[in-house]
């Protein structure tokens, strides 16, 4: 039974999807914001929010469990693939949602692209 399955391919295949995911993600932990279409912002969205949990989690225990915090910070990097950015996320980003339950990002619909009028959207990390 596919129950609770449904997810938005993007017309990619797994790997593609996955990297495509990774960029993005990428992009939004350095830079706070990004401008893509409104429907990879969406699915954009869920991702980076599952990390940012992972980070936030990975900072409210590394005082008290350092193994457990090690293993998500290595999950975090498994994801994004590099080690900068996992330290900014946990060291950086992770410290303003301690005392939030999820809700980290906000897409923002601009308009419509000028070439093919695809409609765009904001990605951005709330502050």
């Amino acid at each position: 039974m596919r129950h609770r399955m449904k997810r938005n391919k993007l017309n990619r295949y797994g790997s593609h999807r996955r990297s495509l995911m990774r960029n993005l993600a990428k992009e939004i932990i350095e830079h706070g914001t990004i401008m893509t279409t409104t429907v990879k912002a969406k699915v954009g969205k869920e991702y980076i929010e599952k990390l940012i949990t992972k980070a936030v989690k990975a900072y409210k225990i590394k005082d008290e469990n350092k193994e457990e915090s090690i293993a998500l910070r290595r999950q975090l990097f498994a994801e994004l693939g590099d080690r900068k950015l996992v330290n900014k996320l946990v060291d950086e980003i992770a410290p303003k949602y301690t005392g939030r339950n999820g809700g980290y990002t906000r897409v923002i619909k601009v308009g419509q692209r000028r070439g093919d009028g695809a409609e765009v959207s904001v990605l951005q990390i709330v502050e």
